[in-house]
């Protein structure tokens, strides 16, 4: 029957109490969205084993005493469990403290292994023992004794705590003071419990001071977490704000207003570029190098983000300076080559397609430096590629020369320049949007404006890709050439 005394209650009482508490804590975890993924699933699988723990603590102590041989088959079992979630325990808390104290990956992954092996060997040690029933045993009316080898069964949980406590001495300087005293109390709690519990065993103070300190820890860490989560999203706006104004910055260096020469009627001219991040590495330029000279670049750096950003700021002020300076296309690419190369650590490099137009007679100079073809459009016969020459990209190689060809544009005639976010925009299947499309999308009015032609090819992309994510930026630059006498 039933064995029951006041102490037995209180235990009983306590931990059911425990249990629910460990369970809203489980709860919180659930609802706390500040927390890391690791963190979370090490709390997870920590509140879960005390639960376990504490569950089949409280079950051998309602069954303890009930006599018949079925009870005692579960006798054995709840504790078998109890035991092991007791060294689960303490191995979730050595992966936790491991992983806030920002020990470098190769050392945590070696240590997490050896925490593994001792909680497995743990495993094979109790039952080996459950069967000769040498750690603990049930007498004939249910009670719960001690066996020779009791000391076993606290063997992992012993060897956990001093690695907790090693890692605690190393490591200090990793965690913050607050973190660390809540390992501490939690380390020590149930040491200062079995102390207490000597001059007492009935009560069992070892569970109610794992439970007060595991949930202190908690509450610390949580807390920690959230501290940590609010400075990353301090940091993360002030850099969305940075990147904001660099984005604006980079589309200020783009010629954006348009129509762009009002005054001239010889020619008609729009680009238009949109980055895949915040800022991009694509860049578009056009201006007049004298009354009779337009000239126009079309060019790809290579990475994305900030660094191509720069990059692109760098290679555009030194494109526009050469080409200022009234030199050839490939001249200007030979000598922007040579100043890129003479300080590229980072070995970065830029594609470039660069043409210069004479306006009184329709005569385009170009030269390319591993950049697309471009696609012309004739009166006649619609837009095609023009595969032109290709030289080395700008910032392969400091001695690298480069060649230019000539093309004489006649009244009506288009020329089409822009980068590979066009034609390997890709779409949910991963297919590519390809030069093909491109062509036929450009085709659909052959005689428009260059904005509606820009815009045209936008939309087949955007069509093509249904809504799939942008992994290039996108440029493209149209001129039309209408004659001196337009």
């Amino acid at each position: 029957m039933f064995v029951f005394s006041l102490h037995k209650l209180i235990n009983i009482i306590a931990i059911a109490g425990g249990i629910s508490v460990c369970a809203l804590c489980l709860m919180q975890i659930t609802a706390t969205t500040q927390l890391t993924k690791k963190v979370r699933n090490y709390f997870h699988v920590f509140f879960v084993s005390i639960i376990l723990y504490i569950s089949t603590h409280l079950a051998r102590e309602i069954l303890e005493g009930i006599p018949g041989s079925a009870v005692r088959k579960v006798l054995y079992s709840v504790t078998f469990i109890e035991l092991i979630f007791a060294a689960m325990m303490a191995l979730t808390i050595s992966a936790l403290l491991l992983f806030v104290s920002k020990i470098e990956r190769s050392k945590t992954v070696r240590l997490l292994f050896f925490l593994n092996i001792v909680f497995l060997c743990h495993l094979l040690v109790l039952s080996v023992c459950q069967i000769f029933g040498v750690i603990y045993f049930f007498d004939d009316k249910n009670i719960y004794h001690r066996g020779q080898l009791y000391l076993l069964s606290n063997l992992c949980p012993l060897i956990m705590i001093i690695f907790d406590i090693v890692i605690l001495g190393l490591k200090q300087k990793n965690l913050k003071k607050k973190v660390k005293t809540a390992f501490w109390v939690y380390l020590l709690a149930p040491a200062a419990a079995l102390f207490v519990q000597s001059f007492s065993k009935d009560i069992q103070y070892i569970i109610f001071a794992t439970i007060v300190a595991s949930v202190y820890m908690f509450s610390v860490i949580v807390s920690n977490e959230n501290e940590e989560f609010q400075k990353q999203k301090i940091a993360s706006s002030r850099i969305d704000a940075e990147l904001s104004m660099a984005s604006s910055i980079q589309s200020d260096m783009l010629p954006s207003i348009f129509p762009a020469f009002p005054e001239r009627k010889e020619f008609e001219i729009y680009a238009s570029m949109t980055p895949a991040k915040e800022v991009g590495g694509d860049f578009y330029d056009f201006f007049l190098v004298d009354d009779d000279h337009l000239c126009m670049i079309m060019a790809d750096v290579s990475g994305k983000g900030v660094p191509a950003a720069l990059f692109m700021m760098a290679s555009k002020i030194i494109l526009a300076n050469n080409a200022m300076m009234g030199k050839s296309p490939a001249k200007i690419l030979e000598d922007t080559n040579k100043s890129v190369c003479s300080n590229n650590r980072e070995k970065m490099f830029v594609t470039v397609w660069i043409g210069i137009l004479e306006i009184s007679t329709g005569k385009l100079t170009a030269s390319n430096a591993g950049h697309l073809y471009p696609a012309i459009k004739d009166t006649d016969f619609g837009f095609d590629l023009f595969r032109d020459k290709h030289g080395l990209v700008i910032g392969g190689f400091a001695g690298a020369k480069y060649s230019e060809y000539e093309l004489t544009l006649k009244p009506g005639d288009s020329i089409f320049v822009y980068t590979d976010g066009i034609t390997e925009a890709t779409n949910s299947n991963n297919q590519l949007f390809k030069t093909d499309r491109m062509i036929k999308a450009l085709n659909q009015q052959p005689n428009a404006a260059p904005e509606t032609t820009i815009k045209d090819v936008r939309s087949a992309v955007d069509l093509f890709v249904a809504g799939a994510e942008q992994f290039d930026d996108i440029t493209m630059l149209c001129m039309k050439y209408k004659g001196k006498g337009q």
